[in-house]
């Protein structure tokens, strides 16, 4: 068995192995003229629960045989044009490159001495990435497994700074339409079942500064401490962008932590053109930026940034045989000091190589490609008398819905858009995703996809519209 550890004297097979795996995935992708195949779980799970996993094939090329059938074949390939669905975007060769490179070498960034030039380059790339937020040299970070992780992370460091030992007078101050993991991350932290406040938005789905005011002053009143203030760069259902400097402005006056969420919208700050869309996120203490999503980096890639290093003392403890207090003294750089995690990835390799084959501005370009096409379906879906679409996009995403020509109930329309989305994925044409605007259902395209064009957004809808009208003629059918 130990033919199989990666060392000096196994180079050759691993060479071979590693080699014969990817030119397997290449052939897929090569091939795949559809993001999915449309199989349902009644059909693929007998496949992998039938695996003897105590019988082992002895032979990759046969493991490869069966990746093919149980996963290769099925798997939702991000890289066709027609997903339309979530924030999974293709994903760009220098960082697979990269990944490859970390999974061999199998760095782990949580000490010094376990990673090395490792440190180093995750640490320039959070310099780097503070230059691009506008943050000063007192900036500081840390890479992490998501947004969720990241979102966490900032809010414990703003309930730290808050100081007070009263968890029940916290309050963390959300628009309406921010990511999930803010309530979950409040209920991780000890926070009451009340603490997040969400803040209404107005038509273009942007946190109402008034409301936000308001709140504050409420909170004051009251006796309350606003924690902190969640701003949305990129909200995952409309994409919107909150109103940074006017946020910044009224968490300064009122000295309430600014966490800026911007997960989806981070890739502006590589944008050509439309870096301007988060003017103020330089007055954040801290931002989330997944770059495993408007990056073009595989899954995971993101990280946590703060306004001012000595916060994420927050999150350090130190233990004699991983980081001894006596490292510090000595300059050694052990970045578990700042991690919520201890064993960590080399995820910062991959936006390291992509950087330095591809550039910041060739990554600004694609994610300008997708907003523009952005602009394009929303064009398409306001002239479409089949369709009722919600905003014009701040970034890559659409939310809309099927109306059909007849007057329809309300619920009947809800249950065509449900109906279409379900139908469309079962025949692995197109994969899109839903969500509920107003207590009704709608369904979304987030363009991530440089690929992708108006002619696939075009030929998308006019499935979806085959779909739903045949799901409200069989209604009808079924009703007489």
């Amino acid at each position: 068995m130990r033919s199989h550890l990666l060392n000096d004297t196994t180079a050759e097979r691993y060479r071979r192995s590693v080699t014969e795996g990817i030119e397997r995935v290449a052939a897929k992708l090569a091939t795949t003229d559809r993001p999915f195949t449309g199989i349902s779980v009644d059909a693929l799970a007998p496949r992998i629960e039938q695996i003897d996993l105590d019988r082992p094939l002895h032979d990759t090329s046969a493991v490869l045989d069966e990746l093919e059938e149980v996963y290769l074949r099925d798997a939702i390939y991000f890289h066709h044009p027609r997903y339309l669905a979530h924030l999974n975007c293709p994903v760009v060769i220098p960082a697979v490159l990269g990944e490859a490179v970390l999974s061999a070498v199998n760095s782990s960034l949580d000490t010094w001495d376990q990673s090395a030039g490792g440190t180093l380059i995750e640490r320039r790339l959070i310099d780097w990435t503070n230059e691009r937020i506008g943050f000063g040299p007192a900036a500081d970070g840390v890479f992490t497994s998501g947004g969720s992780q990241s979102n966490l992370q900032a809010l414990l460091l703003a309930r730290e700074e808050a100081k007070t030992d009263d968890l029940t007078r916290l309050r963390v101050l959300a628009s309406e339409v921010s990511h999930f993991s803010v309530k979950k991350s409040a209920k991780l932290l000890g926070l009451s079942a009340d603490a997040v406040v969400s803040i209404p938005v107005d038509h273009d789905k942007r946190m109402q500064t008034l409301a936000l005011a308001r709140e504050l002053e409420r909170c004051k009143s009251e006796g309350l401490v606003p924690m902190a203030v969640v701003a949305t760069a990129g909200t995952t259902d409309f994409g919107s962008i909150d109103p940074l400097p006017e946020i910044g402005e009224l968490c300064a006056r009122n000295g309430a932590w600014m966490h800026v969420d911007a997960a989806y919208g981070c890739g502006l700050l590589a944008s050509l053109k439309n870096r301007d869309r988060i003017d103020g996120i330089e007055r954040a203490d801290s931002v989330t930026v997944d770059y495993h999503k408007s990056f073009f980096q595989p899954v995971s890639s993101s990280a946590v940034l703060v306004r001012d290093a000595a916060t994420l003392r927050h999150a350090t403890y130190h233990a004699e045989y991983l980081n001894p207090r006596r490292m510090v003294e000595e300059r050694i750089p052990n970045q578990v000091d700042k991690s919520l995690q201890t064993t960590r990835r080399f995820d910062a390799l991959k936006l390291w190589m992509t950087l330095r084959v591809m550039g910041a501005d060739g990554i600004g370009e694609l994610f300008d490609e997708v907003c523009d096409l952005a602009q394009e379906g929303w064009r398409l879906l306001a002239a479409d008398p089949r369709y009722d679409v919600v905003v014009e996009p701040s970034l890559s995403t659409l939310v809309f819905r099927f109306i059909p020509a007849a007057v329809t109930a309300p619920a009947e329309i809800d249950r065509a858009n449900l109906y279409a989305r379900k139908a469309l994925f079962a025949s692995g044409d197109a994969v899109v995703a839903g969500t509920k605007v107003g207590g009704r259902h709608y369904l979304k395209f987030t363009l991530l996809n440089p690929e992708t064009t108006a002619d696939d957004i075009a030929a998308v809808l006019d499935l979806i519209a085959g779909h739903a009208e045949q799901y409200l003629g069989e209604s009808l059918d079924r009703a007489s």
